[in-house]
């Protein structure tokens, strides 16, 4: 049997028309997963979709209830879900109103949640699942001017890693990939200065910033058969900045 193989699997991956997101329906694709891609941009899904073989996609504002209702009837039944929140505007902890919280909370976190319990029964009827949230680097480091991502983005992890303590035993594997420094549209608009965004690389172990399909194959990696005892885990992409 071939090695690596997603034949015959759906996957639902949220923020997915642009970005890590992105890179991962294609890795996932890649694979031979039937991908439905779910994001709030009709114009860049059907972009995305038109270079994803067999793909769908469905406009769906997964923070909001609707949203994730919508996304998981368009996907059918999910063996894959790849939660991808966008994340939240950069101030200082100080500077973040209740309603910034509220709207990270919405957002980043009960987005995972309610995907996480719309698959679930699902999944462990099958006796087999792969939930994996695309977090940040912040989670164990975090970054001053990123104060609702570091919260919300821990609450994500530690919520994965205790539904691991009930799933695993129904063959279904709860993780998330946290990116370091990622050549994506969110990081060159807050880093959008050449000269520090170039000093920012160097002090990076690999000494640059990584690829969208570098953190979209380390998702994909987790959602084949060959990771099925990998639970509860934390898999950092970020060119040795952690170490």
């Amino acid at each position: 049997m071939a090695l690596f193989r997603l034949d015959g699997k759906r996957a639902l991956v949220t923020g997915g028309s642009k970005g890590i997101g992105r890179a991962a329906a294609q890795a996932l694709a890649e694979l031979g997963a039937e991908v439905t891609l779910a994001a709030r941009g009709e114009a860049a899904l059907r972009e995305a979709a038109a270079e994803i073989p067999g793909s769908r996609w469905v406009v769906a504002d997964v923070g909001t209830p609707g949203g994730v209702r919508a996304a998981v009837e368009a996907a059918g039944e999910v063996d894959i879900l790849v939660s991808n929140a966008g994340g939240p505007p950069p101030s200082l902890p100080s500077e973040v109103t209740e309603e910034g919280w509220q709207r990270g909370f919405e957002t980043t976190f009960l987005s995972t949640v309610r995907l996480a319990d719309a698959v679930l029964p699902g999944m462990r009827g099958r006796g087999w699942g792969r939930i994996i949230a695309v977090t940040s680097l912040t989670v164990g480091r975090p970054s001053l001017t990123l104060p609702v991502s570091n919260a919300m983005r821990a609450a994500v992890t530690n919520h994965l890693r205790t539904l691991a303590l009930e799933v695993s035993r129904d063959g279904v594997t709860c993780n998330t990939v946290a990116p370091g420094y990622t050549a994506t549209d969110r990081l060159r608009a807050l880093h959008a200065d050449p000269a520090a965004a170039e000093a920012l690389a160097g002090r990076i172990p690999a000494r640059r910033f990584g690829g969208p399909h570098e953190v979209g194959a380390a998702v994909a990696f987790l959602a084949t058969g060959e990771a099925g005892y990998i639970t509860g885990q934390e898999l950092l992409v970020d060119g040795g900045w952690s170490i």
